[in-house]
């Protein structure tokens, strides 16, 4: 075999793996992860071979994997940059201290994922994926333990409970769930809306990413009530 010939068989996989994501992700994020099947996939990225998705991915949750790692890297540089400018890296803006205020590190949390959704155009699913996979008990674990591995993502999540060192630990639980949740499917309602062309209160993701935050820093600083 020749080197072009190599070449050739490596692209067409390339583009293959490519739809696949591609096809999978649009229809995951409208149906669900469950009520998609293999084949659903392969034939709406345009494969003749039902089993393209095993030959390429392996497992369902391999798939699922493959496209939050396809999201999840761009973000985590985003984010990476963001917390650059509020700690006491190299170049930052700051006196070689991390930020104490809890809007700089929410911020770290919201706009690399709002900044991708604006980088990818319109319509995106990633954000209705991501929150149909936070739903599906099996494949919630998988992902959440991916994400715990980005560095600049716990760097962020440690930020916030340094701004907080009078939360009971139980409540720090329940928020972060909270936040989670809040930011993902009010992304992924934003998101629906966008695609499906229905009116909106928001012209952009930024005036969105706004909005969370403010909601996210509510969310964090709501008083806590002691249970008798």
């Amino acid at each position: 075999m020749t080197t072009a010939t190599r070449s050739s068989r490596t692209d067409r996989a390339s583009l293959t793996r490519e739809a696949i994501l591609t096809a999978a992700e649009r229809l995951f994020a409208e149906h669900g992860v469950f009520a998609v099947s293999n084949r659903q996939v392969s034939e709406a990225a345009g494969q003749g071979n039902n089993a393209a998705v095993g030959y390429h991915f392996g497992t369902k949750t391999d798939l699922v994997r493959a496209i939050e790692h396809k999201h999840a890297i761009p973000v985590e540089k985003l984010r990476e940059q963001r917390v650059a400018e509020i700690t006491g890296a190299a170049g930052s803006a700051t006196s070689g201290t991390d930020s104490t205020e809890l809007r700089d590190w929410v911020c770290c949390l919201v706009l690399p994922l709002t900044d991708h959704l604006t980088a990818l155009g319109n319509p995106t699913w990633y954000a209705r994926f991501a929150a149909q996979v936070m739903a599906d008990p099996a494949y919630h674990k998988t992902v959440t333990r991916d994400a715990l591995a980005l560095p600049a993502l716990v760097k962020v999540l440690e930020g916030i409970n340094r701004c907080l060192p009078d939360l009971p630990g139980e409540v720090r639980i329940q928020r972060n769930i909270m936040g989670r949740n809040l930011l993902m499917h009010t992304c992924a309602e934003y998101e629906r809306a966008l695609a499906e062309g229905s009116p909106l209160p928001l012209t952009s993701w930024r005036a969105a990413a706004s909005g969370l935050i403010d909601a996210i820093v509510g969310l964090w600083h709501a008083p806590v009530t002691r249970q008798v």
